[in-house]
């Protein structure tokens, strides 16, 4: 693993080192006999192509041949950056609040297709602006409030080093929380302002330069877009990320909330769980997951590409192809979701299909 939190409390250190203990790669054996199966199948070899790559990797997480996936969740973090008194967002940050509100009434994007995926929709509070106690308290969220919102990376590290790895806890133990009544997790995210955090993650994680990265996140006109770069080239300059350690990018450009995904993706590789990542924000969190754990890449599935046009070079950092690409832009979760179809396309092609040895049908072409 490629960093510990050399300022933080031991307990803190031995439960990221404990969860990060947990993490094993697939199972080879699994996944030989998932492609020996597939390689049988009354079809044209691998003639579903990505699907049937997707079943041998959820038979190597899972250790099954029947891989377990109906019980599926979406878990949104929320948070708040004080990146947006810079202008870089369209939106004001009361905006994450009311979309808190709007995700446990039911009428959000990610509402509508996590219904229609059949998935559970868990709201977490990393760090929203707002006070969200009364929710929290009524069971309609999860709070695991870290801060009232980062503070202004342009200025300064977005966190301290120990509100990070809190980040990091807080979304282990949301995984651990629901790991023995979910199948499949799924990351989502809420936050204005997190589209010039995720930015500082790639850019800091790649090399690659801010005008290359950046994109105009939820529709910023091109005095914005300027802006919004300019801001991005002087959060780096200022904070310097020791791209080596995935704790200090995440303290000093990161966000509550991408630290809780990144959490969750880690919480859900120690519990051999798959766990489908959304689009930008999320995938930062798995940039920075895959940065202090390698073995987390084995549980990852890329749910899709954003139109964020950073997002690709996110998804090659990690060596993860999405399953879909549908110009979608609006996180929450709603890539993932969707992608959840697709997943539980591929058990079905592994689980269902008959072989030509069980069909009766002559498996060996005509010459």
């Amino acid at each position: 693993m490629s960093s510990t939190c050399q300022s933080c409390k031991p307990e803190h250190v031995n439960f990221l080192e404990a969860t990060f203990r947990k993490i094993f790669p697939q199972d080879n054996a699994f996944r030989d006999k998932a492609k020996t199966r597939l390689e049988q199948l009354t079809m044209p070899h691998w003639a579903l192509g990505d699907l049937m790559d997707l079943a041998v990797d959820l038979a190597g997480m899972t250790r099954s041949l029947h891989p377990p996936v109906q019980r599926k969740r979406v878990v949104i973090m929320v948070g708040d950056h004080g990146v947006t008194a810079e202008g870089v967002s369209k939106y004001p940050s009361e905006v994450t609040a009311q979309m808190v509100y709007n995700f446990i009434n039911g009428g959000a994007g990610i509402n509508a297709l996590a219904r229609q995926a059949g998935a559970e929709v868990t709201v977490v509070d990393m760090g929203c602006a707002a006070d969200l106690s009364a929710l929290a308290e009524a069971g309609k969220i999860i709070s695991k409030k870290i801060g009232t919102g980062t503070t202004n990376m342009a200025l300064g590290p977005a966190m301290t080093r120990t509100n990070a790895v809190f980040a990091l806890e807080a979304g282990i133990q949301v995984a651990e929380q629901f790991a023995a009544e979910t199948d499949i997790f799924a990351t989502g995210d809420m936050g204005i302002g997190n589209t010039t955090a995720s930015t500082a993650i790639v850019a800091a994680l790649s090399g690659k330069s801010i005008d290359e990265l950046t994109g105009r996140g939820t529709g910023l006109d091109d005095a914005q877009f300027a802006q919004k770069k300019k801001v991005l080239e002087r959060i780096l300059q200022i904070n310097k990320p020791d791209t080596k350690d995935g704790i200090d990018v995440l303290a000093k450009v990161g966000g509550y909330e991408i630290g809780g995904i990144a959490g969750l993706i880690i919480g859900a590789a120690a519990n051999r769980k798959p766990v489908l990542v959304d689009g930008f924000i999320s995938t930062a969190g798995a940039m920075i997951a895959c940065k202090l754990e390698p073995f987390v890449r084995d549980y990852i599935i890329c749910a899709h590409r954003s139109v964020e046009q950073g997002h690709i070079v996110m998804q090659e950092q990690i060596g993860c192809k999405p399953l879909l690409d549908l110009k979608m832009r609006l996180g929450e979760g709603t890539g993932a979701a969707l992608a959840m179809n697709v997943v539980e396309a591929a058990v079905a092609v592994l689980t269902e299909v008959a072989t030509f040895a069980e069909a009766g049908v002559t498996g060996t072409p005509v010459a």
